[in-house]
C-alpha cells in the first residue's frame, strides 16, 4: 500500500497472525535514506544493515546518510541517485540493500509468511529492488500496474545469482529498439553467496483475460493471481471500452469489468479476491468462489502498526466516524494515466489550493515515462514536473492539468517528507480504498485497533453469507 504505509511493522504484525504480511517495495531506497537521516529511531535501521551479506556495502550507506540524533529540522534530505536504464552501480546497490532491511525487518520473530509488492511500471528499479528482497528471503513477490510476464524468469535468475535483463517500455520507440536494465549480482556485492530460495509470484490483474493471457505459457506464468475491483486504493485499471466519468468526474464501471471468476479459477491457481474484500462475508463468499483468500488494504493502513502518519490517521479516522470521507476516484490525479484514489483531505496535495502553491519539480522521479529523443537516446519525463520542461521533452500540456507529484506526496504520507532548502516542506497524499464500512466493527473499543483485530474481525464467522 502506498510508499511506507504497508511498512515492515505493519508486514511483521499480519506475519504473526499466519497470514500473509505484504511490504510496500515502492521508493525504499528514498524510505531508507531519510529514515538514517531522521536518527533511525529505535535503530531497527542499523540492526538490519548489521545483518546485510556484505558488511562494506551496508557500511557505506551508514557512513553516507545516517545521522546521529536527526538532522536539524530546516536541512534538505539528501537525495537518493535515480535508477534509469544505466543506472550507477550505488543507486543499484541502495536499492538492493533498502529493500533488504525492509524484508529482513519484516520477518523477524515468527514463522509467518511475507511478501513485497512493486508496480510493473517502474521497471528500471525491479531488478535491484527484487534481488534485495530475495537476500532476506522474501516468500511472495506481489506486482501489478502492469503485466509482469519477464519477472517469473527474473526470479529463477536471481535466485542462482545470475546477471538479468528487464525490458523497458520507451515511449515512441521505433520497432527493433531494444532497450533495458540490467543488473549483475557479482558486480553489485562483490562476491556470491549461496542461492537463494525462489519467492512465488502473484500477478494482480483487472480482468480474467489477463489472468489466462499470462497463463497461457510456463515462462509467463506467475504463481496465482490477486484479481483487484475498481474501489481498491491506490492506482487502479481504467475501464474497459471507452472512458465516460458520472456527475463526480470518476470514471464509469460497467459488465465489462466485472472479473470471470470462474475462468480464473479454471487455470488451477491459486487467487485472491481484492477491492472492497474487509468483511467476514465477503470473505466466506470469496472462498465460496473458489479464492484461496481475499487482501485487504484499508482495514490495515488505518490500523496502529501502519506507516501512515499518526495525526493523519486520527484526522481520517475521524472523518470516517463522522461520515465526511470523500475518497475520489482521479482519472487526472496520477501521472502514470491510471486513475488513482485521493482522499480529499484539507492539507493535502488533494486539496487543490495546496496543489496549487506546491512548487512542481520531480526531484524523485520513480514514475517518470522514459521517451524516445529525436537522436534515439532515452530521456525521462512525468506530466507532474514543472510543464515547460514536460512540454520541452515532447509532452502536451493537456497531460500536466491536474497531475499530483505522487512521489513526494506519498512519501510525505508517512511523515518523510522533503524539506526545501526554502523552508517549505512537502505536503502529504493520502490513498484509500473507497470502501471503509469495517470501520465501525474495528472501532467499538477504540480508534486505535491493531493489524491482529483486523484478522480476528475478518475470520469470525459470518452471519449472513452472500454469494461472489
Amino acid at each position: 500500500m502506498g510508499v511506507g504505509v504497508s511498512s515492515w511493522q505493519l508486514a511483521q504484525a499480519v506475519a504473526r497472525t499466519g497470514q500473509l504480511g505484504v511490504v510496500s517495495g515502492v521508493a525504499l531506497d528514498a524510505l531508507l535514506a531519510r529514515r538514517l537521516q531522521t536518527g533511525d529511531d529505535g535503530g531497527h535501521v542499523r540492526r538490519a544493515l548489521a545483518r546485510f551479506p556484505v558488511p562494506a556495502l551496508a557500511q557505506a550507506v551508514l557512513d553516507r546518510y545516517f545521522v546521529a540524533g536527526g538532522s536539524p529540522p530546516d536541512r534538505p534530505m539528501r537525495p537518493v541517485p535515480k535508477l534509469s536504464l544505466r543506472s550507477r552501480r550505488q543507486a543499484q546497490q541502495l536499492s538492493v540493500i533498502a529493500n533488504f532491511v525492509e524484508v529482513f525487518l519484516a520477518k523477524q520473530g515468527h514463522d509467518g509468511p511475507v511478501g513485497v509488492n512493486y508496480l510493473e511500471k517502474i521497471q528500471t528499479a525491479t531488478p535491484a529492488a527484487v534481488y534485495g528482497a530475495m537476500l532476506a528471503g522474501v516468500d511472495f513477490v506481489l506486482m501489478g500496474a502492469g503485466l509482469p510476464t519477464e519477472i517469473p524468469r527474473l526470479l529463477d535468475a536471481l535466485a542462482v545469482h545470475q546477471p538479468v535483463r528487464l525490458s523497458v517500455t520507451v515511449h515512441g520507440a521505433l520497432p527493433g529498439d531494444d532497450h533495458h536494465v540490467t543488473l549483475d549480482p557479482q558486480e553489485v556485492l562483490g562476491e556470491t553467496p549461496s542461492p537463494l530460495r525462489r519467492p512465488r509470484l502473484l500477478a494482480i490483474v483487472s480482468s480474467a483475460t489477463l489472468a489466462l493471457y499470462l497463463a497461457r505459457d510456463p515462462v509467463t506464468s506467475p504463481d496465482g493471481f490477486v484479481l483487484e475491483a475498481p474501489v481498491a486504493g491506490g492506482h487502479s485499471a481504467r475501464p474497459r471500452g471507452r472512458l465516460a466519468l458520472d456527475d463526480d468526474g470518476e470514471p464509469v464501471y460497467g459488465p465489462r469489468d466485472h472479473i470471470d471468476l470462474s475462468k480464473v479459477a479454471a487455470l488451477n491457481l491459486p487467487f485472491w479476491l481484492a477491492g472492497g474484500q474487509s468483511s467476514p462475508e465477503q470473505l466466506l463468499a470469496a472462498r465460496a468462489a473458489g479464492a484461496a483468500g481475499v487482501q485487504v488494504g484499508t482495514a490495515f493502513a488505518l490500523c496502529r502498526e501502519s506507516g501512515l502518519d499518526d495525526n493523519l490517521k486520527r484526522q481520517l479516522l475521524r472523518e470516517a466516524a463522522e461520515r465526511t470521507l470523500v475518497v475520489r476516484n482521479d482519472v487526472r490525479a496520477s501521472p502514470t494515466g491510471f486513475p488513482f484514489k485521493m482522499v480529499s483531505l484539507p492539507g493535502t496535495v488533494a486539496d487543490d489550493q495546496v496543489y496549487a502553491d506546491r512548487p512542481r519539480l520531480c526531484d524523485l522521479g520513480y514514475l517518470r515515462t522514459p521517451f524516445r529523443r529525436d537522436d534515439g537516446t532515452v530521456g525521462h519525463r512525468c506530466p507532474a514536473e514543472p510543464v515547460d520542461e514536460y512540454v520541452r521533452k515532447g509532452g502536451t500540456v493537456e497531460d500536466t492539468v491536474d497531475s499530483r507529484c505522487l512521489c513526494n506526496g506519498l512519501v510525505a504520507t508517512v511523515g518523510l517528507g522533503q524539506r526545501r532548502a526554502d523552508g517549505y516542506l512537502e505536503p502529504p497524499l493520502v490513498t484509500l480504498g473507497q470502501d471503509v464500512a469495517f470501520l465501525p466493527h474495528l472501532t467499538r473499543q477504540s480508534d486505535h485497533y491493531t493489524a491482529a483485530d483486523v484478522i480476528r474481525y475478518l475470520l469470525t464467522a459470518p452471519r449472513t453469507p452472500t454469494g461472489p
